[in-house]
């Protein structure tokens, strides 16, 4: 007769496995609490004498949901309930089951009650997983009392989970744990010599533990699998202790430690840099300061309620969904809760970074002003209440009442006698349209061109910005480079129209200085590809940060050269066969002395058929600032000094960026080249805003060094340096913080490549 090998026997090899598994099973399972009074958090739903303790206790529990993020102690709830409850315990994941898994458990929740009159508790992880026919097969047996459900999801059941069935369940919503309550876990943990490393010597360090706790979002799993990986990954010290330090328990948690606190200079600055981010129309900066905020756990709730007040002071009338778009997503951030609720913030600071801006709003401020500084005046008879005082004082009397009337408008006066023409409200001309992913990135390109162009091309430059406040600074950015970027926008829109590119064009942006003209062409270009030239190692830096917004085959190849080598550094890197079928610039012959010999290089580049377009500002053409003010009888003689210096300045024969125009450029194109130019101008206007420190750059004296003579220069050379200050003076007066009509002539210039020029 064969005995049993006892090291064989089926129930000792499952008890070894069984205690194989516990010994070698993750931390956070380890330390899963057993009984309520190991469990931490959630004392508003288990503390003593509360409901569902009680309910535990005395095994008497009725369907339950368990609603809450995740690591709260939903699934160890019903892993005390299961260890605590008489009933059959059963449990499922609505992930990996099904309605096979579903009728087995029905059919041993009926067997069980039927023979051992023994209740059934059915747990469904992640219930809200189930689809509705799924949640249908439950309801039934929940109804009858076969079934006792208990449901765990990080959804929200009134939304998620079958109405029915929420109806005959009690819902207890856990919180995020608080850091009290992380730090008791991972204490807990540290000192358990049976589940945790009690048995071991541990020395953490406070601020270690604080980082753990404060990334961990409320999430004890998250903390016990961070503080494992850091013990077990950390060896002991000489003095057979562990030490554990916040770069370790950083790496531990992937998570870096971020410059943030929520009552001082970092939380302030960080928010000031999210709204100006967001005003500015930038959604990479507004996503990253706002990321920031989130990950270093600033409540959301204050973010949507900054968001919202930019909605109503920046974007304004401009888009007057946006208040609307933030009070929704935060509507339905209350909702939801994080983790999820993070799109409805992105949704939120997305919308209020690409609409449309205008801060005409503020005109409600002018209004405060005029009431609290000027004189007060009564409301005129016509707009005063007549249902009190008609017979008596005859207010009322002469109000023409707006519906009667065409198009319900009439002309009559609402403000006080004293501010009779006033104006507060200045409507922008801004409004939303669709398809602004493409406009984003075309305004952002627009705008990085003219911050790093200035005005360069105009003799008339403005002064420069050194000493200036980086409040000063922002806010002439704002009012200064916001027209240019628009504009060089517009220009780009001919320069392309001009190109007809085809997708397998083979495109050469001539002179790149951000990208402008290269990613655009990227854009449109599937099958051909995109070189551009950066002529410093600003612009080459500059493009190719640019370029790493797009795909790695969608990117520009750029070059640094200069106009002596383009043909060498071009060739150097892309072939000495590479010809190119079109090539495109702008304010490439502005500051060139000969340009139809640059001309002529640049046509060799080009296949046979193949075209070169070009935009090139007209700074002979510019704007005069003698066209800005009017001259009174006694200023005339400054007036026709001031015309005179600019007919001087603008008329250099020996400055080549002054000493042509279109006509004299294609005259000498057809004479050098023998070609026959396509030559269209355009004459476009912005307003721009003039700052004092504009004109004493103007009229400042002495420039001759720098390389060009100023307009200051040339007038005193006439008119002597006491007339240049009252000129200066005269020009502040007339001028200072005025915002004019700025006028600037560009010309599009295309030559096609003939085979005869092979």
């Amino acid at each position: 007769m064969n005995r049993p090998d006892p090291l064989r026997s089926p129930d000792l090899f499952n008890a070894r496995s069984a205690d194989l598994l516990k010994r070698s099973a993750p931390l956070a399972d380890r330390m899963r609490p057993r009984t309520l009074d190991e469990f931490v958090g959630q004392q508003h739903i288990i503390g003593e004498g509360r409901l569902l303790r009680r309910a535990i206790q005395i095994d008497q529990l009725s369907s339950l949901i368990f609603y809450g993020p995740p690591g709260t102690g939903k699934t160890t709830l019903a892993r005390i309930i299961a260890n605590t409850t008489r009933a059959q315990f059963i449990s499922i994941n609505a992930v990996l089951a099904g309605v096979k898994d579903i009728r087995e458990a029905i059919e041993k929740a009926q067997e069980s009650l039927s023979l051992y009159e023994k209740r059934t508790i059915l747990f469904i992880d992640e219930v809200h997983r189930f689809n509705k026919s799924q949640q249908d097969a439950l309801l039934p047996h929940v109804e009858n009392g076969v079934l006792i459900l208990i449901g765990a999801t990080t959804e929200n059941p009134y939304f998620e989970v079958n109405k029915a069935l929420v109806s005959r369940s009690r819902i207890f919503q856990l919180q995020s744990l608080t850091a009290e309550d992380l730090k008791a876990v991972a204490l807990q943990a540290l000192r358990d010599p049976e589940r945790g490393y009690g048995k071991l010597r541990i020395e953490i360090n406070g601020d270690a533990l604080d980082h753990l706790i404060n990334v961990a979002g409320g999430d004890a799993r998250g903390v016990l699998n961070a503080l494992e990986l850091a013990v077990e990954t950390t060896l002991p010290g000489v003095d057979n202790a562990i030490h554990i330090d916040r770069s370790t328990i950083e790496d531990s948690i992937q998570r870096r430690a971020v410059l943030y606190d929520k009552d001082g200079d970092a939380h302030y600055d960080t928010i000031s840099a999210f709204i100006k981010s967001l005003r500015g129309s930038d959604p990479d900066a507004a996503l990253y300061w706002m990321a920031k905020m989130i990950y270093a756990g600033e409540d959301p709730r204050f973010i949507f309620r900054r968001m919202l007040i930019l909605a109503g002071e920046d974007v304004g009338m401009a888009d007057p969904k946006a208040i609307g778009v933030v009070v929704d997503a935060a509507r339905a951030f209350d909702y939801v809760g994080l983790p999820e609720g993070r799109y409805h913030l992105a949704h939120a600071c997305l919308y209020l970074a690409t609409a449309p801006k205008s801060n005409s709003s503020m005109a409600f401020f002018d209004a405060l002003t005029t009431v609290t500084q000027e004189r007060q005046d009564e409301v005129p008879n016509h707009l005063r209440d007549a249902s009190r005082d008609k017979e008596g004082f005859g207010h009322g009397a002469g109000y023409l009442y707006p519906h009667a009337y065409r198009d319900h408008w009439v002309a009559q006066q609402y403000l006080p006698g004293a501010l009779r023409g006033k104006l507060f409200y200045q409507p922008s001309e801004q409004g939303y349209e669709k398809g602004i992913a493409g406009q984003v990135a075309r305004r952002r390109e627009a705008l990085l061109e003219a911050m790093v162009e200035v005005d360069e091309q105009s003799p008339l430059t403005v002064a420069p910005m050194e000493g200036a406040t980086d409040a000063a600074r922002q806010q002439w950015l704002e009012r200064s480079l916001g027209g240019r970027g628009a504009q060089l926008g517009r220009i780009r829109e001919q320069l392309f129209e001009m190109a007809e590119l085809k997708p397998s064009d083979l495109v050469l942006d001539l002179f790149t200085r951000t990208g402008m003209i290269a990613f655009e062409a990227a854009r449109r270009i599937m099958e051909g590809g995109v070189w551009a030239l950066a002529h410093s190692q600003e612009s080459l830096t500059t493009a190719r940060q640019m370029a790493e917004r797009l795909e790695a085959l969608s990117r520009p190849a750029i070059v640094k050269t200069t106009w002596e080598n383009i043909e060498r550094d071009l060739f150097a890197a892309a072939g000495n066969a590479v010809r190119f079928d079109k090539i495109l610039g702008r304010g490439v012959l502005t500051k060139v002395n000969d340009k139809a010999a640059l001309v002529g290089r640049v046509t060799a580049l080009l296949t046979d058929g193949g075209w070169a377009v070009l935009a090139e500002t007209v700074p002979a053409s510019g704007q005069r600032l003698s066209e800005l003010v009017v001259f009174l009888p006694d200023e005339k003689e400054i007036g026709e000094a001031v015309r005179e210096a600019e007919r001087d300045l603008f008329g250099d024969a020996d400055d080549p960026m002054v000493n042509w125009n279109a006509a004299t450029l294609q005259e000498r194109l057809s004479a050098t080249m023998g070609v026959a130019a396509e030559f269209s101008s355009k004459r476009l206007r912005e307003t721009r805003r003039i700052r004092p420190a504009d004109i004493d750059f103007w009229f400042r004296t002495g420039a001759a060094g720098s390389g060009r003579p100023s307009l200051g220069d040339r007038f005193a050379k006439q008119s002597g340096a006491s007339a240049v200050e009252k000129a200066r003076l005269l020009f502040h007066r007339k001028l200072d913080n005025r915002q004019v009509p700025w006028n600037t002539e560009i010309v599009f210039i295309r030559i096609t490549r003939s085979a005869e020029e092979t």
